[in-house]
């Protein structure tokens, strides 16, 4: 059914219902003379008179009564859920499906989480852990969440949190065996364990502000993996240095199972940024997920 089939049968029901044309115009919000214009199109393109009409009345043939009674039920569950979509817009309900790494997952939204769910418990989250570098819409989510530089220029992008720091750390059982590297380039001769994505291959850079500027160095991965938590366990055991996001390994630093090195040299990266496909008709649940989690006084 296109445009103009579904507005002819929608202005043969309203007369229908209205017994007049001009109750059915005023209902439609258009005027008389569209509306029998459009009911005639109809009847000719159908080959057969659907109303009776005099210039009184208006009355259903025997075709305009079976076609009232097929059409009309299917009708109304399309306008109904014409309604229930559209309610997406003005309520916050349904799913957010957002992709995400396990550390934004700690950082960003773990301790938004009890608040979001109180102000809108009509929302459902799916939250799908992937630390790759995933096209979002291509796998169907409502929006993503990665560290700034690792975003698309065509995507909407909200800051989540502020810039942090990358921390180079090892165990006290490492450091009794092997000594402290003094500049990051030391770090050439030891043992390194290194995030790496598992749909490229590709290492997490290490990263280091150097007077001339920011310069990666090439370390010894001697142990390689996509599991952020599996990394820190191996520093903690010793197996050698790692290199982690501040916020994960304060706690050890705090505690001394983890020894902080090269602090002078780690300087700020971009933040988590939530990230979407377009602002146009966003769905209400997804507007409030974004606006609940967003850094305060960020901008989307």
């Amino acid at each position: 059914m296109d445009a103009t089939e579904f507005g002819e049968l929608k202005a043969f029901l309203a007369v229908h219902e209205e017994r007049g044309f001009r109750r059915a115009a005023a209902k439609l919000a258009t005027s008389p003379s569209a509306i029998s214009r459009t009911v005639r199109a109809l009847e000719a393109r159908l080959g057969v008179r659907l109303l009776n009409r005099t210039t009184r009345s208006v009355a259903p043939t025997e075709a305009g009564s079976a076609l009232v009674a097929r059409v009309k039920p299917i009708l109304g569950e399309m306008e109904a859920a014409l309604r229930e979509v559209g309610s997406f817009q003005h309520s916050p309900r349904g799913t957010v499906r957002v992709n995400l790494p396990k550390v934004a997952a700690t950082v960003a939204i773990l301790p938004k989480l009890h608040s979001f769910a109180a102000s809108f418990p009509d929302v459902r989250l799916d939250l799908v852990v992937d630390n790759n570098i995933t096209d979002v819409v291509a796998r169907g989510f409502d929006a993503g969440i990665r560290i700034g530089s690792q975003l698309g220029s065509d995507m909407v992008a909200v800051r989540l949190t502020p810039d942090f720091r990358m921390a180079v750390v090892a165990s006290p059982r490492y450091l009794e065996a092997h000594a402290r590297p003094a500049a990051p380039g030391d770090l050439k001769q030891h043992r390194c364990v290194t995030y790496k994505w598992d749909d490229t291959g590709a290492l997490f850079p290490w990263a280091f502000d150097f007077p001339a500027g920011r310069e990666i160095v090439q370390v010894e991965s001697v142990l390689a993996a996509n599991d952020t938590d599996l990394l820190l366990s191996a520093a903690l055991q010793g197996v050698g240095i790692a290199f982690l996001t501040e916020t994960v390994a304060a706690p050890h630093i705090v505690e001394g199972s983890l020894v902080r090195l090269l602090d002078e040299w780690c300087g700020p990266v971009p933040g988590f940024h939530l990230y979407y496909s377009s602002r146009l008709h966003m769905a209400a649940a997804l507007r409030a997920f974004i606006d609940h989690m967003k850094l305060s006084g960020s901008r989307s």
